[in-house]
């Protein structure tokens, strides 16, 4: 007897400290529909400036299920669920301590069954936008009726408290209380509202709040300020872009405490959102004022030769120099003939699409002396290029070996063959076709408008 409740004395805290070291797993599942439109979800979770694989699963007959690491700690994870990565996800609050279950739909977006820090965000965000964007209606409208004006602010401020106090205790609600929109005491015409409103933007958001800078919200929130709140006079394209910069620069203040790599995430997103808008003044602003120093002091050498690359090919950019033997002759890409347009195209004699192509480019171009080809041999040798090079009688022929980390397919970041440039009179780069269709599309359009 003595024996066994000694055992039991032993065996009790024993089993305490086992259930204790227990490690917990929760799950991310659901719903995709329709089921036929998707194939497999991938789980990142994101932290500050930087994301981490966590899990994948098979959408099958529009279901999956998600295991998420173990322990995994409180924040934002991101379902990928097709590609462009940075435009098909979802973002989910996990608050360590639940199994989410959701469902997505193309025709009504996504809907949380059992998450209330997910569904609270979610329905808080639908609100508070739909009022807000009331009151973009209010002024487009021709009533300027004050009373509305009020009852609008009045809606929007009672819309928030509401959600403040149903998210206590929940993580939605650090993002609800920084997203606090402005409330004017008074009715104030449109420019003055836009004005003051863009003044306080920022005054309820902690930079230095991690489960902030883990988010895409935060991120979102500094685009849409950057490329959205500017002056109503800012007109012209340059003008915009002028405004757009000072906004950078305000962003970049108030990043000043953030983590050296967060602050790199956003400007490079920033920058590509620069770029997608063909902003060039202000993409080579952020890079060259805030990206290449930061990149190279954190060693990033990779971020720095991708945008370097970019703005090299980018349209209207003169195309980078190309010089190849002619029997004796040295000849070069700069000093080519007077031409209406000229095509590059990077290929390989081991390239079975390049052989495919080439020869059909080299034909529909037979009866068109206005326009000037340069195939760019990507060889290891130069004994098949030369054989089929040859065959290809009407275009100039450059080499350029070592392949993939020769001199040009690095010079034209080239990943893959055929590659096409069109490059006007002046050399300038005027389109990056998708294969030689399109190359002889561009030029037909360019030859008959």
């Amino acid at each position: 007897m003595k024996f066994s409740l000694m055992m039991k004395k032993v065996l009790f805290p024993l089993f305490i400290l086992m259930a204790m070291t227990i490690k917990a797993q929760y799950t991310i599942s659901g719903t995709f529909s329709p089921a036929s439109e998707f194939t497999w979800v991938l789980a990142y979770k994101l932290e500050a400036g930087e994301q981490y694989y966590a899990a994948d699963d098979q959408i099958t007959e529009g279901r999956f299920s998600l295991e998420l690491p173990e322990n995994s700690s409180p924040g934002t994870f991101r379902l990928v669920y097709a590609v462009p990565q940075d435009e098909y996800y979802i973002d989910v609050l996990f608050n360590g301590k639940e199994n989410i279950d959701l469902s997505f739909s193309l025709d009504e977006g996504i809907i949380f069954h059992n998450s209330p820090d997910n569904s609270t965000y979610d329905a808080y965000f639908r609100d508070i936008n739909a009022i807000e964007q009331q009151i973009m209606s209010y002024y487009a409208s021709a009533d300027g009726d004050k009373r509305e004006f009020r009852a609008l602010i009045k809606a929007l401020e009672a819309t928030q408290q509401k959600y403040e106090e149903q998210a206590f205790g929940l993580m939605a609600n650090t993002f609800i209380k920084s997203n606090r929109p402005y409330l004017p005491r008074s009715y104030e015409p449109f420019q003055e509202y836009i004005t003051n409103k863009k003044k306080v933007y920022f005054d309820e958001i902690d930079f230095a709040d991690p489960l902030l800078q883990s988010s895409g919200y935060l991120t979102n929130k500094l685009i849409n300020y950057v490329f959205t709140a500017l002056p109503l006079e800012a007109t012209s394209n340059l003008e915009e872009q002028l405004a757009v910069n000072e906004n950078i620069s305000k962003v970049n203040n108030l990043l000043n405490t953030a983590p050296e790599k967060y602050k790199l995430s956003v400007f490079n997103t920033l920058w590509t959102q620069a770029v997608n808008r063909n902003f060039n003044r202000t993409s080579d602003y952020i890079f060259n004022n805030l990206l290449r120093p930061q990149a190279s002091e954190m060693g990033n050498r990779d971020l720095i030769e991708k945008i370097e690359a970019h703005n090299r090919l980018r349209i209207g950019a003169t195309a980078p120099e190309i010089t190849w033997k002619s029997g004796a002759d040295l000849e070069k890409l700069s000093t080519l003939p007077p031409s209406e347009f000229y095509v590059l195209v990077f290929w390989s004699s081991g390239c079975p699409h390049c052989l495919e192509e080439l020869p059909k480019l080299h034909q529909a171009l037979l009866p068109n002396p206005g326009i000037t080809v340069l195939a760019v041999g990507l060889e290891d040798d130069d004994i098949t290029w030369k054989q089929e090079a040859a065959s290809l009688s009407l275009f100039k022929h450059a080499i350029s070996l070592g392949k993939w980390e020769s001199e040009y397919a690095l010079l034209y970041a080239i990943q893959q063959t055929p590659t096409y440039y069109v490059l006007d009179r002046d050399k300038r780069i005027i389109s990056k076709p998708e294969g030689y269709k399109e190359v002889l599309q561009f030029l037909n359009k360019k030859s008959n408008p």
